[in-house]
């Protein structure tokens, strides 16, 4: 039986630093792995991130900092993985440790795109560890609500709901509600494809589209990822519910939103190479669009605002254009 006292997150940026801090709330110890040597030094002499939710501080006695791999695989039982999906398999290329008895759960918001899998796929494929060891973390929930310690929730999915239950009692705090899902596989899709359909809605308020407009875009996007996790994993699931829906919705209309904003630079005008590049901070969403559209290529159905989110970003096609062809589509 997996220690749950000796828990871990994998990655440094706002969401691996989100999720450290709640988990301090619980926990006496908390390990964290972070390879930037300079935020690692930054953490364990001044008690912040230096590049990321840097208002976040924290109590340095509550946490064992590492920047080996190797050494975090050894010393904990249970890890949260939060590094962003496009970085995962070169950052965990130096593991050697074996973690087939570890518990993980991917807190990851995108699919492996070198292999084209969920990282639960990707991990038990690669590390052998057992489906019965995995599970997710996903939202409706933004880092830097999390660093306000404004009201958030989060949905825990794992097929072994004992697992699920165990990570929800380390994570539920004064601002902080989990539910269970034994739902891996959708849960994981949603929290990709949610951050393609965020950029869509981007790119339609940086052109000028309306709260009208947007709204009908947000409902046919929900349609159609419920159409494509629907192909994946043909199980009866309530796509309405927070771990979907809402998800959807707050990665779609918040500000806080890097894929929203990385929509909004483009139909503002910007090449998405000089937006990445002017972008602090990672969007799944351009790598995820990707993995999402090639996989869509062999579905059943239409996926329309998936496949102009692609085209604009890889096919160089103008998002005036893309949006306009678009919203002849939608109803």
């Amino acid at each position: 039986m997996a220690d749950f006292s000796k828990i871990a997150v994998l990655g440094s940026g706002s969401w691996a630093t989100a999720l450290v801090k709640i988990l301090c709330e619980n926990n006496s110890n908390v390990g964290w792995y972070v390879r930037n040597e300079n935020i690692y030094e930054h953490l364990l002499h001044e008690g912040h991130n230096p590049n990321y939710l840097s208002s976040v501080e924290f109590d340095t006695s509550r946490l064992s900092l590492y920047t080996d791999l190797n050494e975090i695989a050894l010393a904990y039982d249970v890890f949260v993985i939060a590094i962003p999906s496009f970085y995962l398999d070169s950052s965990l290329e130096t593991l050697t440790a074996s973690i087939e008895n570890k518990i993980i759960f991917s807190a990851v918001k995108g699919i492996v795109p070198e292999r084209k899998m969920l990282v639960g796929r990707y991990l038990s494929e690669k590390f052998n560890v057992p489906e019965t060891h995995l599970g997710a973390i996903t939202g409706p929930c933004h880092a830097e609500e999390v660093a306000l310690e404004r009201l958030s929730y989060l949905t825990v999915a794992s097929t072994n709901i004992l697992l699920a239950k165990q990570m929800k009692s380390k994570l539920d705090c004064n601002y902080i509600r989990t539910e269970t899902s034994d739902d891996v596989v959708g849960t994981e899709y949603a929290a990709t494809l949610k951050n393609v359909y965020a950029i869509a809605v981007g790119m339609a308020h940086g052109l000028g589209y309306g709260d009208n407009f947007i709204s009908v875009l947000i409902s046919n996007a929900m349609r159609e990822m419920k159409r494509f996790i629907k192909h994946v994993d043909n199980k009866k699931r309530n796509i309405n519910k927070s771990a979907y829906l809402g998800d959807l919705l707050v990665t779609a209309y918040s500000i806080f939103s890097r894929n929203r904003m990385l929509g909004n630079m483009i139909g503002k005008g910007y090449t998405v190479k000089a937006a990445l590049v002017e972008m602090t901070m990672v969007a799944e969403g351009y790598c995820g669009a990707k993995t999402a559209y090639e996989l869509s290529e062999s579905f059943s159905g239409k996926y329309p605002i998936m496949h102009c989110v692609y085209q604009v970003l890889y096919e160089k096609e103008s998002a005036k254009k893309k949006m306009k062809a678009l919203s002849l589509v939608l109803n």
